[in-house]
């Protein structure tokens, strides 16, 4: 087969791994011949190409990024862009396309199997928020960066007998928030799915301060919402093709609030990109490799128009269309587990 490989949406460690699993099978076990597709879906539009062979993935396993790197490209908006893309495809002659992304991606991508073009997806998300699937790679890095930084706030909170409030990645799920407020013992974690109270939050922090503790930490997740407007954070107005806006300042606005109502000394900190940088943790390239592997063997099945999953700890496959046909967020069971800690703050 002659198979074509992207990247799309968001940086992710892990995504160099799937790289190379799919191509290391494809080459040594089917004899396969891969070309990838440069920044995501803007390479297909323009036809933006590289070969990849087994030299050309050699050494890229523990790489942070993506050797084909990425954009938020959509297809679907550029006038004729679902057309040149299959216009693309088949001038390469390509018999499968494996695209690594989330379900603005994936949505692309099922836009053009409906097309009939033979498409098999991995998921990829940071925020670990794409249904069908228990773990998206990349999110272990995230939340082993985040836990980190959680860590080390807390002796820097302690020092200065401050509130500090850290605000990590989770558009519309607050897996990182949940896994790295609790592994990091956060004493507040807000996330989506919960509107934020912020007097129960304050009450929380005096209560600990009568117990002889001078320091908080506060995890949020960037897209919880402000109490007073129901709305998220932005920077400006801009949103990407996808239509998302850049989020931003909700824990600058939690931290100014808290210091407002308790007069204690508090401090925001957004570990933004950090979160997203740098080398894949060995569970992420694991899993990433495992992905790699199950995809080239979905495309020599045929069975395309199907994103290959994590289910417990065996990989099979569902169709792309229940993939993004929702958000997968988090679920009472973990919620009140943090609750019962006294971490996630919930009306």
């Amino acid at each position: 087969m002659r198979v074509g490989i992207l990247t799309g949406g968001g940086d992710c460690p892990g995504l160099n791994a799937v790289i190379r699993a799919a191509v290391r099978k494809g080459i040594f076990h089917y004899g396969d011949d891969f070309i990838g597709f440069m920044e995501g879906w803007r390479g297909v539009l323009d036809d933006k190409t590289m070969p990849l062979t087994i030299e050309s993935v050699s050494g890229i396993l523990q790489l942070g990024g993506t050797i084909l790197r990425t954009s938020r490209t959509n297809v679907r908006k550029k006038p004729g862009g679902i057309e040149q893309c299959i216009a693309t495809i088949q001038r390469n002659k390509l018999d499968a396309l494996i695209t690594i992304g989330g379900d603005d991606t994936q949505g692309v991508a099922n836009a053009l199997v409906e097309k009939g073009v033979p498409c098999v997806g991995v998921p990829k998300t940071i925020d670990n928020d794409l249904s069908g699937t228990d773990v998206c790679f990349g999110f272990d890095t995230a939340v082993s960066i985040a836990t980190e930084a959680v860590d080390r706030l807390h002796t820097t909170a302690e020092a200065h007998s401050r509130v500090i409030v850290c605000e990590v990645m989770g558009r519309d799920a607050g897996w990182i928030a949940l896994y790295s407020g609790i592994a990091g013992g956060a004493d507040a974690i807000l996330v989506p799915e919960k509107p934020i109270d912020l007097e129960m939050v304050i009450a929380r922090i005096k209560e600990r301060r009568a117990r002889g503790k001078f320091f908080s930490i506060v995890v949020v997740a960037e897209g919880a919402k402000m109490p007073a407007s129901g709305e998220v954070a932005t920077h400006g107005k801009v949103v990407d093709e996808f239509g998302h806006a850049r989020l931003l300042g909700i824990g600058q606005y939690v931290a100014d609030e808290i210091e407002k109502r308790t007069g204690f000394e508090t401090r925001a900190v957004n570990l933004g990109h950090t979160q997203r940088g740098g080398t894949p943790t060995a569970f992420d390239r694991m899993l990433a490799t495992r992905y790699g592997s199950a995809a080239i063997d979905l495309a020599h099945k045929g069975k395309f128009g199907r994103i290959v999953v994590l289910r417990g700890r065996e990989i099979t496959d569902i169709p792309l269309a229940d993939a993004i046909a929702k958000n997968r967020i988090v679920g009472d069971e973990l919620l009140e587990l943090a609750s019962g800690l006294q971490a996630v703050i919930k009306k």
